[in-house]
């Protein structure tokens, strides 16, 4: 790929950044000169791959582990990776799971509570440990991983994870408001079928995708690298104008 020069040398950490969209973006980063601390929970051979493959080019890297709904954990990575790297230009928010599908009516309170904790209450813990370090320079940025699901309301039995990816888009235009005078962007990603990722292969049926894809003007899925080269743009505009924005990336299936 064409090195972003705008990005060599920055030190970025992506949650969830060994698998799927997730190790997509990561590699990407470190194509383009970046340093990397690659959050997993249980990706831990993908993480030190990908650990070693930075190294081999130069650059830093470390692989940090952790349950992101837990406080301390959030905390812990950001520290060790301002540690690691020794400081903190960009946070890639990625980390976010389905988890099951569930109805409204077979909705129980402890479900509802995990999936929101693990899409918003998690992101909300990373971005308020890193911000301080983030606000530390002229510019830095913050992109978010949102969902069409966020757009549209998703696929029956996705209620609470849609609720949550919604949320989201929400946060990333109050975040940009607050952050913004601070020097700090804050953007969000949406992804539509992205076909090739656990996530999908987990959550959705060849039948369902068949389907969404007949309903796609430009008539195929899209790819964990797709969301990576928007992630990339996003995250390299230092002296852009763009902020509170969130990029849809569904090959037309749903635009505003």
């Amino acid at each position: 790929m064409e090195i972003n020069k705008k990005l060599s040398g920055k030190n970025v950490l992506i949650t969830a950044g060994a698998q799927g969209i997730g190790e997509s973006i990561t590699k990407h980063f470190i194509d383009s000169g970046a340093h990397v601390a690659i959050h997993y929970f249980s990706s831990a051979d993908t993480a030190n791959e990908l650990t070693k493959y930075a190294i081999s080019k130069g650059q830093k890297a470390i692989a940090i582990s952790g349950d992101l709904t837990k406080e301390a954990d959030a905390i812990a990575l950001v520290e060790k990776t301002v540690e690691a790297l020794g400081s903190l230009d960009l946070l890639i928010n990625n980390a976010g799971s389905l988890v099951a599908r569930k109805m409204l009516d077979e909705m129980e309170a402890d479900f509802w509570h995990k999936v929101m904790d693990i899409n918003m209450t998690s992101m909300m813990f990373v971005t308020r440990a890193a911000a301080p370090y983030l606000t530390k320079n002229s510019n830095s940025s913050i992109v978010n991983l949102a969902s069409l699901a966020g757009r549209k309301g998703g696929h029956p039995g996705s209620l609470v994870y849609s609720t949550s990816k919604g949320a989201i888009l929400t946060f990333t235009r109050a975040l940009a408001s607050e952050l913004g005078p601070k020097g700090v962007r804050v953007n969000a990603v949406a992804p539509g079928l992205i076909l090739g990722t656990s996530f999908h292969n987990t959550h959705t049926s060849k039948e369902s995708a068949d389907k969404t894809i007949t309903e796609i003007p430009i008539k195929r899925a899209g790819n964990a690298d797709d969301v990576a080269r928007a992630v990339l743009y996003l995250a390299s505009e230092y002296d852009g104008f763009i902020t509170g924005a969130t990029l849809d990336i569904n090959g037309g299936v749903y635009n505003m």
